[in-house]
């Protein structure tokens, strides 16, 4: 999808993106635990950048564990970093940056590099390219985690999948009315791409120690380091 259209769905919803993440996403809290724990670094100031940051929820659970980190939350969306800047508001070595993630340098180099429900919006050469640059952009020994939708391994476990979490947002709180809208912003911007794919196209870059730390139907945690150089 084109960057405006990426940044006008996403201006449109910032406000109640935090209330709603528990009925949209099932195991809300198991799937993010599983993203920190796979965040695991050996400083205690890790630098961390955190692509498709949107309103800061990763960053947060992050600086649980890490309070003396250093944070960028990238977005490109305005309105959805205005709600985490909010929610950092006077907090020192927090840093936002409006950008679009899709290109450009990412900066660098980081001990960690997050993401949450963000990547499987791009098509698969975009995504393989981003996770070029992310390699690039990690220190060594660091590691990325993404914490994403992935698509079924065959066909009829992809029809599975989605089935069940159609019941889940329709059996939740939100009402029929927002569940239906939900779906429709899912087919329109979700791309997802089998997870095993993925995973390949992370050996095949250079990562090292590819592993996956959680699994849920559409939903997953997978990690892959940057090796430390043999002195």
């Amino acid at each position: 999808m084109p960057v405006n259209g990426l940044r006008e769905a996403f201006d449109a919803i910032a406000s109640r993106y935090d209330e709603h993440r528990r009925w949209i996403i099932p195991d809300f809290a198991g799937f993010y635990a599983a993203a920190v724990r796979a965040a695991a670094s050996s400083k205690e100031n890790p630098s961390i950048l955190d692509i498709g940051a949107g309103t800061g929820l990763l960053s947060e659970m992050l600086l649980q564990v890490y309070p003396a980190a250093w944070i960028t939350l990238m977005d490109i969306s305005e309105k959805m970093l205005e709600v985490a800047r909010r929610r950092f508001k006077g907090r020192e070595g927090v840093r936002f940056l409006v950008a679009d993630y899709r290109g450009g340098d990412l900066g660098g180099p980081f001990d960690i590099i997050s993401s949450a429900l963000s990547i499987h919006h791009l098509g698969q050469e975009e995504k393989r390219e981003l996770y070029r640059r992310v390699h690039s952009s990690l220190a060594e020994g660091g590691v990325f985690v993404n914490a994403d939708e992935v698509a079924g391994e065959s066909e009829d476990i992809h029809r599975e999948n989605l089935a069940a979490w159609d019941a889940f947002l329709m059996e939740g709180p939100l009402g029929e009315a927002e569940a239906l809208t939900i779906m429709e912003r899912r087919g329109r911007l979700d791309r997802m791409d089998k997870l095993s794919v993925q995973l390949g196209w992370l050996r095949e870059i250079g990562f090292s120690r590819v592993e996956v730390d959680y699994t849920n139907r559409c939903f997953a945690v997978f990690t892959g380091r940057r090796c430390r150089r043999e002195k």
